[in-house]
């Protein structure tokens, strides 16, 4: 056992969670179908499930791209969808205030891979005693990711994941390193590959990011090998319709037989 988390027991070495959702809350109806659906897929496969969406979109390349429908609309879908299907939340935080407001409202807050070394991001987040989930920048090494957490526990909260999510690779592409993924379980904490992130290829010259969904198989048999913790995705019914990073993310209905195969691999090693 390495830690609670509302929702699910615990995390077990010999089996991996999915974290997974739409990119952002970008209306009332749709995030509740794709929690659905995965809570059934999750449950048929006994894998543990944690629900993920963005309450709203801070980081993005053009002033005019889509950032949410409101702070406490979206956060108050995201509180219900895991009270009615019985799962674990989680979204993103981005300054000090958001930290304990968030907090209300999920059982998990994440550090965009952006501001992983934002110490007073990092303590305020620790500080509400929720499970802080520290995204490794695309600049950072894996080994320097212990300082992360080690602000983060601080605040003697040792609730603490680690997320890879690729490494800038050149302007407009990233790499994942997978010698990462044990050097970052080093500090006893979970341990998630971020696989659709990772295949982001950012700073295109339209202003929105690319990316390479048709690996996202591939990129996710080889974490499960190296012994990941967790899965992390973003899943769509229609990415092409999606308002934030359609363009890596899953169709949904492809969800089911990719972790079929995952589960396989996990049992295999």
């Amino acid at each position: 056992m390495l830690f609670e988390i509302p929702g699910i027991k615990h995390l077990e070495k010999n089996n991996f969670f999915l974290i997974a959702g739409p990119c952002v809350i970008e209306d009332e109806k749709m995030p509740g179908l794709i929690a659905e659906r995965i809570s059934e897929i999750a449950n048929k496969l006994e894998i543990p499930f944690i629900f993920k969406a963005s309450y709203k979109k801070a980081n993005r390349s053009r002033a005019d791209s889509f950032k949410g429908i409101g702070d406490l609309k979206a956060l108050k879908l995201i509180k219900h969808i895991g009270e009615k299907y019985q799962i674990p939340t989680l979204t993103d935080i981005h300054t000090i205030e958001e930290a304990a407001t968030a907090a209300a409202y999920v059982e998990i807050l994440q550090i965009p891979a952006f501001l992983c070394r934002q110490t007073d991001l990092l303590i305020a987040a620790g500080k509400t005693g929720k499970v802080v989930n520290i995204k490794k920048g695309q600049f950072s090494s894996p080994a320097t990711m212990k300082f992360a957490v080690d602000k983060v526990k601080s605040t003697g909260n040792e609730k603490v994941m680690l997320t890879e999510r690729g490494t800038t690779f050149g302007y407009s592409d990233l790499v994942v390193d997978y010698r990462g993924i044990p050097e970052m379980q080093k500090n006893n904490i979970p341990v998630i590959l971020d696989v659709t992130h990772s295949l982001q290829q950012p700073n295109q010259l339209e202003g929105i990011t690319g990316g390479r969904p048709d690996l996202i198989e591939t990129l996710a048999k080889a974490g499960i090998a190296a012994g990941v913790d967790g899965i992390f995705l973003e899943t769509h019914p229609d990415p092409t319709s999606a308002k934030s990073d359609g363009a890596n993310m899953l169709k949904l209905d492809l969800l089911e037989n990719l972790l079929m195969k995952l589960v396989r691999i996990r049992q295999a090693i």
